[in-house]
């Protein structure tokens, strides 16, 4: 299975849903999960948005992902078992692509700049870093549809050589 952490905006939704559709591996959205599902714990007034119930959310796919060949898109990722990923791939993108991404999104005041400085100080990939073995952590730019083309080349590459080296 491979995780997509990265800053909302960044195109990880997209990505892992055309990669879903061209590999037969499940995508799931985990921030839809939880709005499906109501796994929140309580409700963030600072950034205006309900808080993960983070064990519930492990318990929710805890199946799935032992099933193996799932695509996973959040954008924290600190709390998922490390066991579950053989591959993570952060997605990065220039701040004006971003903000405008996150702007007409109806980002503003302290979400679209915390955001913004999120992507700056390359937090989500210093968090994979720490939280999963480094080789296993790639970046890939995320600005352009000649990006989104080839990182899904790129991926399925992977894919298709790690399918070979594990049966």
């Amino acid at each position: 299975s491979m995780y997509f952490p990265g800053t909302p905006g960044v195109g990880k939704t997209t990505l892992g849903k055309e990669l879903a559709s061209r590999t037969g591996m499940t995508y799931i959205n985990v921030g839809d999960m939880a709005k499906e599902g109501e796994l929140y714990e309580g409700f963030d007034e600072e950034y205006d948005c309900p808080i993960l119930d983070e064990d519930r959310v492990i318990d929710e796919l805890e199946d799935k992902m032992s099933e193996g060949g799932v695509i996973v898109d959040y954008h924290g990722c600190d709390f998922f078992p490390e066991r579950w990923f053989h591959i993570v791939f952060v997605l990065r993108t220039e701040n004006s692509f971003l903000y405008d991404r996150l702007e007409s999104r109806g980002y503003k005041g302290k979400k679209l700049q915390d955001n913004i400085q999120c992507e700056i100080f390359q937090t989500l990939y210093e968090e994979a870093m720490l939280s999963y073995r480094e080789e296993i952590v790639h970046q890939l730019p995320s600005n352009t549809p000649e990006d989104l083309e080839r990182n899904l080349d790129q991926i399925v590459q992977w894919i298709e050589q790690w399918m070979k080296d594990n049966n």
